[in-house]
């Protein structure tokens, strides 16, 4: 194994050489935050005193795999999860050149993932686009977001907490990414689902500014956030099932009881995916919280207001989104009753005129597909435009061949798309049998990258008067204002 050497403000830390690229693993930004550290905000760590071993991934912060098909293998987990990793190209030392910088925030609907997956491998933008990739953990679930406020203020954060993990690490790579070979003025915050939802939420709290000046949000905007009564109703929830309220009890419980009852919160109050929640909202129970002082408002009010001004956006989702989690039996009758739900039951009309030949099921997830992802997209990029108008749409279209087809164009798809990483482990399951489809991966990952070196994309920006969205498929090509009637019918919806 060829190792290398950085020497950097948190100290000396050591990596490898992999795959014609430099890669630091499993590099801490901030103390692990175990015993009284546990539901507190991140704690700055001490520089290393002696050279640190990069040299591994660390551990996932606490979870309990779903079971689905992008979250069904059992993690390596453990509490002292605040690490990222840095993948790098070669010759970095002693160069004054420094580079953009990619920040990878993991999806998982807040309860599972971590940044070192092979779909996030960073290597191919390192090696071939001249990019360092970074990607971070952050405390999951009830750990990283249980509303525990009612029991005073030493847990006046717990409801943030894994956003301000999110924050500590990128302080950590302003700090230190220079000594990487990149550049801390050219960082592109990105994500994908959760990921997504967190890249909303950091452009929508006024501690993150000047942290990153591009984002990239795939499948996930800025309205997944919880209000306060609804977090302190789960937080209490969450209490009573772990059968702990009061702050010695909460630091003595071991995490499988925590995660337990996480799960069992969740199942007292959710009601499937893109379903309104018991809560009286469409967000599920592990949520960050607005109206605290880490985002003083809902993101998308302070996105509209101004908050992200400065930075550039590439936003989009896919066409199938929630293929991937499905729905059950579906009759025209369940249709009904959940467009009802999102206030739209006159707009089913408008999904069976663009799909004349589509059943129940398919119109459900073309309904629910836009209810999570489309629609809150259009809304972020609408109200950021309103400040810069360096805005793009994609719709990713192209349709997995797993399954008999079953699949299309769902949710997680287009990930290994914009790395470039169709060959990494679980992708040809994920997009089926047949010939590789490499010209579209290297489509979307020359724009991606572009995007994140230049804050510029060769297709038109995002405009109200046009809407250009380029649709990445077998052939891409931009559409305005896709699915145009379909969007409409959520203009006022909330």
């Amino acid at each position: 194994m060829q190792t290398v050497s950085v020497t950097c403000a948190a100290g000396e830390i050591q990596g490898r050489v992999k795959e014609d690229a430099l890669l630091f693993a499993g590099i801490p930004y901030a103390q692990p935050p175990v015993g009284n550290l546990r539901f507190k905000a991140p704690q700055p760590l001490r520089p290393f005193s002696e050279p640190f071993p990069a040299l591994k991934f660390g551990a996932a912060a606490p979870q309990i795999p779903s079971g689905g098909m992008t979250d069904s293998a059992p993690v390596r987990w453990d509490e002292d999860c605040l690490t990222l990793n840095i993948s790098a190209p070669i010759g970095i030392q002693g160069e004054a050149r420094k580079r953009a910088v990619l920040v990878w925030i993991h999806g998982g609907g807040y309860r599972t993932g971590q940044g070192a997956i092979p779909w996030y491998n960073g290597t191919r933008f390192a090696r071939d686009q001249d990019i360092v990739v970074v990607s971070i953990n952050y405390r999951l679930g009830a750990l990283g977001f249980a509303d525990l406020t009612h029991l005073g203020a030493e847990f006046k954060t717990s409801n943030v907490n894994g956003m301000l993990d999110q924050i500590a690490a990128l302080q950590w790579v302003q700090r230190n990414i220079s000594a990487f070979g990149g550049d801390p003025t050219k960082v592109t915050i990105a994500g994908e689902s959760a990921g997504a939802f967190s890249v909303g939420a950091l452009m929508g709290c006024p501690a993150a500014k000047g942290l990153f000046t591009k984002a990239i949000a795939q499948s996930g905007a800025a309205q997944h956030t919880l209000n306060p009564e609804a977090a302190q109703t789960v937080g209490k929830a969450f209490c009573a099932q772990l059968q702990q309220d009061d702050a010695m009890g909460l630091l003595a419980a071991s995490v499988e009881d925590i995660l337990n009852a996480q799960n069992a919160t969740a199942a007292e109050f959710e009601s499937g995916a893109g379903v309104i929640s018991k809560l009286g909202t469409s967000v599920s129970t592990f949520y960050p919280v607005h109206n605290t002082e880490l985002m003083p408002e809902d993101p998308q009010q302070a996105i509209r207001s101004g908050n992200a001004a400065n930075v550039d956006v590439l936003i989009g989702s896919n066409s199938d989104e929630t293929t991937l989690w499905g729905h059950g039996d579906v009759d025209d009758a369940k249709l009904q009753r959940i467009a009802a739900e999102f206030n739209v039951n006159d707009g089913i009309s408008a999904y069976r005129a663009n799909r004349p030949e589509a059943n129940a099921a398919e119109l459900l997830v073309a309904l629910t597909s836009d209810h999570m992802f489309r629609i809150p997209g259009i809304r972020l990029a609408e109200a950021q435009i309103e400040h810069n108008p360096n805005v793009w749409m994609y719709l990713f279209d192209w349709k997995s061949r797993a399954f008999d087809g079953r699949l299309g164009a769902t949710h997680a798809l287009e990930i290994p798309f914009a790395f470039n990483n169709l060959d990494r482990a679980g992708v040809d399951v994920f997009i089926g049998p047949g010939p590789t489809p490499q010209h579209l991966a290297n489509t979307m990952h020359d724009a991606w990258s572009t995007f994140i070196k230049n804050g510029t994309l060769d297709w038109p920006s995002y405009t109200l008067a046009q809407r250009t969205t380029m649709v990445f498929d077998d052939t891409s090509a931009t559409v305005d204002d896709p699915m145009s009637e379909e969007r409409i019918i959520w203009e006022g919806v909330r």
